[in-house]
């Protein structure tokens, strides 16, 4: 019998491999803004566990390099991942010296790859069993379940993440809800002002060049330039228009960031408008107007029905995207995680920026599954209802 390897399963292999036994697994610091110094697994841990985890990172290995069952590839994914989510605060908590307050210990760049090698497995199963958009929600449900176990259960408490969240735990919230406040809130004013605009420029045609054209100039711009440049016409509004100040509106702060965020998200909003309904089938439209429907009705019973799946996918794109881009808020006083990331920078304290990175990459993935799915679910009962 001759021994079939799978061909993601030797990427997978190769880079559990070289974690496990070449790449440090933690890294102790004596305190939050010195050099670190790299531990191995078996370094990092206990005799018995650091032996125990290595077993777990080979057998899991091995599962992925050769062609076995999608249940055992599963299954050990599964093991390895909630090994390391384990092992890694028992990490924290052997190698911080009793008493000692102003030591730190965080992942290293072993334990990153661990995680990425072994999430990268599962998500292969998890497309291979072509799960349902519920069951894809539910995946991302319990692992949303099981990480706020292990955070409420303590076991991560050592490690200097968290350590950073328990001295900043009152502003972290305000933060976040400022960060998702402004992904949200852009996305909400983009998909007003972008639906009609892109309604308009799919029915007039001399239109739809120079508005997609003027969105991909905005769309070219450093999101930094443009924060910039936003400062200076907010506050000369803010100066001169009764009541703007009032109203939050001023060169530096939550208005210039808003906009701009604001301002990226038309071009998908307004773009897949457009492509979902000129991809609206015309026998689809000859049979609403046979039916004696107005341009009203056809335009929101059946052309905007058949094509929100593809404006749905131009509305994840700008969730993911402002995710992402809302960090850089807090560079012109906006707020959000990248304080955070921003302040760690300052400070070279790396545990300090992935206390805003983290939570921002979290959100994103979240909201591309939990999209994903919704899309999915539109375009299925949009092809049954047409059938």
């Amino acid at each position: 019998m001759s021994i079939r390897f799978d061909k993601l399963g030797v990427v997978i292999a190769a880079i559990v491999a070289y974690a496990a036994f070449f790449a440090a697994f933690a890294t102790f610091r004596a305190n939050r803004i010195v050099p670190g110094q790299g531990r191995s697994i078996l370094e990092a841990l206990p005799p018995t566990l650091g032996a125990l985890l290595l077993a777990i990172l080979v057998v899991g290995g091995i599962v992925a390099l050769l062609r076995t069952p999608l249940a055992l590839r599963l299954a050990a994914g599964v093991v390895a991942l909630f090994a390391l989510a384990i092992l890694i605060g028992t990490a924290g908590a052997f190698l911080t010296p009793a008493g000692n307050t102003f030591a730190r210990v965080a992942p290293a760049s072993g334990f990153w790859l661990l995680v990425f090698a072994f999430t990268l497995l599962l998500a292969d199963v998890l497309t291979r069993l072509d799960l349902s958009p519920w069951g894809r929600i539910g995946v991302l449900g319990i692992a949303a379940l099981a990480i706020a176990a292990l955070l409420g259960s303590g076991s991560w408490d050592s490690l200097s993440i968290l350590k950073e969240y328990t001295n900043r735990a009152d502003s972290f919230w305000a933060e976040g809800s400022k960060h998702v406040t402004l992904a949200l809130g852009s996305l909400a004013a983009a998909v007003i002002v972008g639906l009609p605009l892109g309604i308009l420029c799919h029915r007039v045609e001399r239109l739809r060049a120079g508005v997609l054209n003027v969105l991909n100039i905005i769309q070219t711009i450093p999101s930094i330039a443009l924060f910039g440049l936003l400062i200076a016409p907010l506050g000369w509004v803010a100066t001169h228009v009764p009541g703007a100040a009032a109203l939050g509106i001023r060169g530096i702060g939550t208005a210039p960031a808003f906009v701009a965020l604001f301002l990226y998200s038309l071009l998908p909003v307004v773009a897949n408008t457009v492509v979902g309904l000129a991809g609206v089938p015309r026998a689809a439209n000859d049979a609403a107007r046979g039916m004696g429907m107005t341009d009203r009705q056809r335009l929101f019973d059946v052309e905007f029905p058949l094509a929100l799946p593809v404006i749905l996918t131009g509305i994840r794109i700008v969730l993911v995207q402002n995710i992402g881009l809302a960090t850089i808020a807090a560079l012109i006083g906006g707020g959000g995680f990248g304080v955070f990331v921003f302040q760690g920078v300052g400070q070279t304290a790396m545990d300090l920026v992935l206390l805003g990175a983290v939570p921002t990459v979290a959100l994103a993935f979240a909201a591309a599954i939990i999209l994903d799915a919704i899309i999915e679910m539109t375009a299925t009962r949009r092809r049954v209802e047409t059938a």
